[in-house]
């Protein structure tokens, strides 16, 4: 699609790159960040359907008295039904309705007190806010936690699964590797694909043929077609997906068993994964927990091995 004057959509990286700079932090007064421009920041990043904007479009204008309403009470004003706020509030990064009516009402009672919190954030520079966006995504996750069985019984099953294998394609092979990297520590035959097409469907279906049970795929933005395509591979070959994820909602999470949506962040030309990254490590942390034997046999003999041919510096 082009723009009104016929030219090409910037992708997200582009836009960013235009209208981010990193500032000195020192914000005259006239050029604080209003509430307007706060809440336009947090929905501009994502891309939000016709009815998502909606939604959006009816927190900026009626700020004070949206943040405070209840999910029916949005839903009734905007015209729309509660599962596309449900879906508005994963697409702009939060694990649900409450999180997000927690920073809506952050910002509103920031913009009427004009206390500390909200001076703070009007001070700083893009550097900073990038390092607060990404604070909540740890918040929301955390809020997340709160319940840790599913975490827990998806780290119990992925430990099952010999072979085990990792999917992470593109920008999401980074959190594909570290996973791996880790998890082969612990686990006996961990396979790793960051190769989309044919590479990828042979990996999967080998690893079913192998008796694999589990396939854990990374899924970031923008998220690749064939990241999708490769899912549907390895439910169609009998294995089971688990997927992490900034969305809830979507293509690619209709697909998998099961997501763990955390957010990414989006302040800066690149995205950056602490959540996921820490989404990764807890999923780790259920797969040691599953078999704590065999864990503990596995590290004692790596650490002998990696003694044996110094693969450390000594500290």
């Amino acid at each position: 699609m082009g723009d009104k004057g016929g030219g090409p959509v910037p992708s997200p990286q582009q836009a960013r790159a235009q209208a981010t700079t990193i500032t000195s932090g020192k914000t005259a007064p006239e050029a604080e960040v209003s509430a307007t421009s706060r809440l336009r920041a947090l929905f501009d990043g994502p891309h939000l359907s016709p009815g998502q904007r909606r939604i959006a479009q009816y927190l900026i204008e009626h700020l004070t008295e949206a943040a405070f309403l209840s999910i029916t009470d949005l839903a009734d004003r905007v015209g729309v039904s509660q599962p596309s706020v449900t879906r508005f509030a994963a697409a702009v990064g939060f694990s649900g309705y409450p999180a997000l009516r927690e920073k809506l009402q952050s910002i509103a009672l920031g913009t009427r007190t004009g206390g500390p919190a909200a001076a703070e954030v009007d001070r700083s520079n893009e550097l900073q806010a990038a390092v607060d966006a990404e604070i909540e995504n740890l918040e929301n996750l955390r809020r997340d936690f709160a319940d840790p069985d599913q975490v827990i019984d998806v780290g119990r099953q992925l430990s099952a699964s010999t072979p085990l294998t990792i999917v992470g394609l593109r920008i999401s092979a980074s959190l594909a590797e570290y996973f791996a990297y880790a998890a082969r520590r612990i686990h006996p035959d961990v396979r790793l694909v960051t190769r989309g097409g044919s590479v990828a469907y042979d990996a999967l279906l080998q690893s079913r043929e192998a008796g694999g049970t589990w396939v854990l795929a990374f899924s970031m933005p923008r998220h690749a077609q064939e990241t999708l395509t490769a899912v549907r591979v390895a439910r169609s070959a009998g294995l089971k997906v688990a997927l992490v994820t900034d969305l809830a909602l979507g293509p690619m999470a209709d697909e998998a068993d099961v997501t763990f949506a955390t957010g990414t962040g989006s302040r800066l030309v690149f995205d950056s994964y602490a959540a996921p990254g820490v989404m990764a490590a807890a999923l780790l942390q259920a797969m040691t927990d599953a078999g704590p034997e065999r864990t503990q046999a596995r590290l004692e003999e790596y650490e002998q091995i990696a003694e044996q041919h110094h693969f450390f510096l000594r500290e």
